[in-house]
Order: structure tokens, then sequence, then C-alpha cells
């Protein structure tokens, strides 16, 4: 009796025993059904949420991009659809006959040093001033952040009306030397013109990002350094400027781009003038392809102002992230 129930018993074990791979392989295959259903929810979801904006993208920007640079090639006066390929001449004719052009991008290149440099520094010391222990640090906040949210068309036709009658007046009230400038009708005046207004909406802007990055710089480093002796200038220098390096980044990468691509207010404030003297790049790439109707040179012109752009941007990021590593 008791070598039967052994044998039963050993019978069993290896019935069981020879079940498993079968019950194993349903597991993985029960496991592989689920993982394929999770995926193909992730990217059902991944489709529903991403592809109406990436749908809208193509459509908005990819499309419109790949045509430009197609057009840069033509000679389409961007009304008929008489199109034909002209290959580098648009090109050609940009870099040896188009003067204005080359003008246009030298004026805006030195537009886009003073800005980038007096826009970082007074939005770096507004910065400074309102995080200050003043009572009037939040209305201060308000007032020099209020001229960004202005439209630059109608800033730029605001300031005009200042530069041409508000200075007007007040020079012939106080007969003070810069009230009495022709400020919109010399080509230096006009260009510094252009420098105020563009500098005074967008300081405001570069000092909420430099007020973000100065409170978050510890104070015991600030404290430990006042009692070992170190003056304001020194204490900025040695500990709040390295520790601000990531805002100057990406400040410096805001006012170099906006900069470049200045157009509003130069419509509005000067539209070029006078002679064309203050024609910035973007304004003359307008003119040529929708006052002259001359569309293929016109996207040449702005396939080579998006190089240049691109190409400063991603040096001047690259440099300061490397100096933001050596700091």
């Amino acid at each position: 009796m008791e070598l039967w129930e052994v044998q039963s018993v050993n019978n069993q074990s290896e019935l069981e025993s020879s079940a498993l791979p079968g019950k194993a392989s349903i597991k993985i295959s029960e496991s592989a059904s689920l993982n394929k259903k999770k995926k193909l929810k992730d990217a059902g979801l991944f489709t529903l949420f991403v592809g109406p904006v990436f749908l809208a993208f193509t459509i908005i920007v990819l499309i419109p991009f790949f045509t430009g640079i197609y057009y840069a090639f033509t000679d389409w006066n961007g009304i008929t659809g008489d199109i034909k390929w002209v290959g580098l001449d648009n090109f050609k004719y940009l870099f040896t006959e188009d003067k204005q052009f080359q003008d246009s991008f030298i004026l805006t290149t030195k537009y886009t040093v003073v800005a980038i440099v007096l826009t970082n520094v007074i939005g770096f010391g507004l910065a400074i001033l309102v995080t200050q222990m003043l009572k009037t640090r939040n209305i201060l906040r308000t007032v020099f952040f209020m001229p960004n949210m202005v439209g630059g068309l109608l800033l730029g036709f605001i300031w005009q009306f200042i530069f041409v009658k508000g200075f007007a007046s007040l020079g012939q009230l106080t007969h003070i030397p810069f009230f009495e400038l022709p400020w919109l009708g010399d080509a230096n005046t006009a260009f510094w013109g252009i420098v105020i207004v563009s500098v005074w909406q967008g300081a405001g802007y570069i000092m909420i990002i430099y007020i973000a990055a100065l409170q978050n710089v510890p104070q015991e480093l600030i404290e430990a350094a006042k009692i070992d002796g170190a003056n304001r200038w020194q204490i900025l220098r040695h500990i709040t400027m390295p520790l601000v390096a990531p805002a100057v980044t990406v400040c410096l990468f805001l006012t170099t781009a906006s900069s470049f691509k200045i157009f509003d207010a130069n419509l509005s404030l000067t539209g070029g003038g006078p002679f064309k003297s203050t024609e910035m790049l973007a304004l003359n790439i307008y003119t040529e392809a929708f006052v002259n109707n001359r569309y293929g040179i016109g996207e040449a012109k702005a396939l080579i102002f998006f190089i240049v752009v691109a190409a400063i941007t991603i040096l001047q990021v690259t440099i300061s992230k490397k100096r933001e590593v050596e700091s």
C-alpha cells in the first residue's frame, strides 16, 4: 500500500513538471500581448495629443519654410504662376549688385550689438534696483515691465509722435539741445531713436529674468563675503555674476534673436527713412518681396538672414555655456 502511494505521488509530480513549460509559455504570450496593447495605447495617446500640434506646425512652419527655400532659387514675383528656376543668380545679385541689402545687413549688425549691450545692462541694473529692500519695488517692477506689453507697431507710432511733436515742443520751451535734435529727420539720430524705443520696450522683460536669477543667489554667500570685508562691487563681480550666468545666457539669446529680427518698430517709427538710411534687414526683405514684387530675391535674402541668425545664436549659446562651466 505504501509503495503504491509513493508511485502515485511520483506520477503526479511528473505530470505537473511536464505541464510547467506549457503554463510558462502561456504566461509569456499573455505578457507580450499586454505589452503590445500598452504600446498601442501609448502610441494612440501620443498621436492624439501631439498629432494636431505637429500637423499645425507642419502646415504653418515646415511647409512654408521649405517652399521658401525653393522660391529662393526662382524669379517668382509672388503674384503670377510663372515661376522660372534661376539657380544661384539671386544670391549672386545680392552679393554683387544689391548695395541696399549690404547696407541693411551692416546697419542691422550695428544695431544688434548696441541693443544687446544696452538692453542687458539696463535690464540687469533695473533687476538689482527692484530686488533691494524698497517699499515701492513691486510698483517699480510693474512700471518697468509695462512697455513690453505694448505692441511694436503701436509703440513705434507713439514714439514717432514723441520724437516729432513732444521733443520739438520741449525744445522750444527749454532750448535744451537734446530735444532740439531732428530725431527722425537725420540718419544718425533716427538710428538712435530706434535703439531708444527697442531698449525701452525690451529692458523690462529682460529685467524679469534677471530678477528670478538674483532671487536664487544664496544670501549666506553674500553675508559671508560682507563679513570677510568684500564691498558691493566685489560681491557683484565674484559672487552674483557667476551665479546668474545661466540667466545671462538666456537673455543674450533672446536679445540677439529679437534685435536681428526687428521689423515692427522699424516700420512704424521711421519706415526705413530718411532715404532708406535706417532700413533694417527684415524691413528690406519685406520691401523686396511685397513692395517690389520680387519674391524670389526676397526669399533669397530671408534664407541668408536665417542662416546668419541661426549661426550667431548657436555660437553665442555655445560660448556662454562654456563660460558658465568655467565660472
